[in-house]
């Protein structure tokens, strides 16, 4: 949950997050389809150690993606009140994420990034331990993003401008083309290329795409270690039920 970007399409979006972590950590559950509040659907991987998650959509179009830090880098004082994980299955499972992030209790909780596409927009959430602070982005523009926990300033405008002569150079931008940008970009150094990896200690598990359209919120997700590639989708509902409009 360390490298995101956000794309808009003529029919919707597509939001990719690679997911560094130690290498001590339990390898994820692959994406399903889980039920959640009412009668809603959602699809995203799970941890298999705290049974949170960090990207996820559901059948109204909603679709979110976590990364670890807020504004910079910062020291972990544990205990937490509870998994960032969870804390990202609350938000999302909510009627209306943005005003779940808005009103969650946040006090003893890790710094998190967090990215919502829902009825209203694009919109990233932080959270610096002490303070909740939400801007709304054009959803028309292309974005990225890198987590502060691993990354530092420079690396980040590096990341930046590898993005822009993506999108300056690539020709057809769809979900795969997205996907083989998470997974090949770099100049070499395996430290801070895309797909990372820190003398094994840290390095980059698996890549999640979702793309939702007006008929469907589609998951791929390439499981880096198993070498295995996972398929979802879900048919979104009827805006009428939600009263809601993707777009």
């Amino acid at each position: 949950m360390c490298t995101v970007t956000y794309l808009p399409t003529p029919k919707g979006y597509i939001l990719t997050s690679n997911r560094d972590e130690q290498h001590t950590r339990s390898l994820a559950l692959a994406p399903q389809i889980w039920p959640l509040s009412g009668n809603q659907q959602g699809i995203f991987p799970k941890d298999s150690q705290a049974g949170g998650s960090w990207v996820g959509t559901k059948d109204n179009g909603f679709t979110a993606v976590l990364l670890n830090g807020a504004f910079k880098g910062h020291v972990p004082q544990p205990p937490y009140r509870r998994s960032r994980g969870l804390v990202f299955l609350d938000i999302l499972a909510a009627d209306q994420p943005l005003t779940a992030f808005k009103e969650y209790q946040l006090e003893g909780i890790e710094p998190f990034t967090l990215i919502l596409r829902v009825d209203t927009g694009l919109f990233e959430c932080r959270w610096d331990g002490t303070v909740a602070y939400t801007r709304q982005l054009d959803p028309t523009g292309t974005y990225i993003w890198s987590s502060t926990t691993l990354y530092t300033q420079p690396i980040i405008h590096k990341r930046e401008s590898w993005f822009e002569q993506w999108l300056s150079e690539e020709k057809n931008i769809d979900q795969q083309s997205i996907v083989k940008f998470h997974q090949f970009t770099g100049d070499g150094d395996p430290h801070n290329d895309l797909m990372m990896n820190r003398s094994g200690t840290v390095f980059t598990v698996s890549i999640t795409s979702i793309e939702v359209d007006t008929n469907y919120t589609k998951v791929q997700y390439l499981d880096l270690i198993k070498q295995e590639d996972h398929r979802q989708q879900l048919p979104l509902i009827p805006h009428s039920q939600y009263d809601t409009s993707l777009l």
